[in-house]
């Protein structure tokens, strides 16, 4: 008990998804398709540039990013990436280059996720174990121990280069998806109008056309490394998940529901021994 509590204590904060989806998708879609709109009705003094109208929509993105460095005291290599890309957006807008930039732009974020993981295979800290073999998901101390007291080592290895290669697929299947979406959505002129409102289409649809399928992909490659670890180690998944993970599990009763089964036949294990005992009596 006390070394879940002190663990628990430890743990990094986490990121809040919900602001995060706000801030990131939400205000700036609605920034950029109805600010103009407001302004012109309520405001008609004011004159607010479509780039002024990008400017503000982007500046959202910004805070949360600053926001979320101060308060988790951590800005990882993907969410860095973000920050430029979205940075990379105003300057296309504020500049305006040609809007065909935001095809390759947007291509570009997630390629050069995927081309670092692979590269990170060479060095002594794959991003895999960042990604997904670390210790918000799995108790790796634990696995890890096992790994060493059956010379599994290599093995394991093995499985996390297959799992480094089906994360990488994630990000290219984001890179493509990118690409074609933006090719699709964005055809006027940077720093126009009509560029804003194929910038908020392009945003809103790029969580359920993107993001979605990339993150099926990407748990994808989490079960792959699950299910051949508790094959190497011989642990369940109870057993194999981070003791964090394993309480908010335990409190929804997501894994009560997987002991029913255990439960039901231990009890039909007493009856029938019980029935026994009073017929040999």
């Amino acid at each position: 008990m006390n070394k879940d509590n002190s663990a628990s204590e430890v743990q990094e904060k986490k990121e809040n998804p919900i602001l995060s989806i706000i801030f990131n998708i939400v205000i700036p879609v609605l920034i950029l398709n109805k600010l103009a709109k407001i302004v012109a009705n309520h405001f008609p003094d004011v004159n607010l540039s479509p780039v002024s109208i990008l400017l503000i929509a982007l500046a959202f993105p910004t805070i949360y990013f600053i926001y979320d460095y101060i308060t988790r005291h951590k800005a990882n290599f993907i969410s860095i990436i973000g920050f430029v890309s979205i940075l990379l957006t105003g300057v296309i807008g504020v500049f305006e280059f040609p809007s065909k930039w935001i095809a390759y732009k947007e291509a570009s974020v997630p390629f050069i996720i995927g081309l670092a993981i692979l590269i990170s295979l060479k060095t002594s800290y794959p991003l895999v174990r960042k990604l997904l073999y670390n210790k918000d998901l799995i108790d790796v101390d634990k696995v890890d121990a096992i790994l060493d007291e059956k010379n599994s080592k290599e093995q394991f290895d093995k499985i996390l280069v297959n799992s480094t290669y089906m994360l990488a697929g994630s990000f290219l299947v984001s890179t493509i998806l990118n690409f074609t979406l933006a090719k699709l959505l964005i055809h006027s002129p940077s720093g126009t109008e009509a560029f804003n409102q194929e910038l908020a289409k392009m945003t809103a649809l790029s969580y359920p056309v993107i993001a979605l399928p990339s993150t099926l992909v990407m748990m994808l490659a989490l079960w792959y490394l699950i299910h051949q670890a508790k094959k190497i180690t011989g642990l369940t998944m109870e057993e194999m998940l981070a003791s964090q993970l394993r309480n908010k599990m335990e409190e929804k009763g997501a894994l009560d529901a997987t002991k029913e089964p255990e439960v039901k036949e231990n009890n039909q294990d007493t009856k029938v021994d019980s029935n026994e005992e009073s017929t040999n009596e």
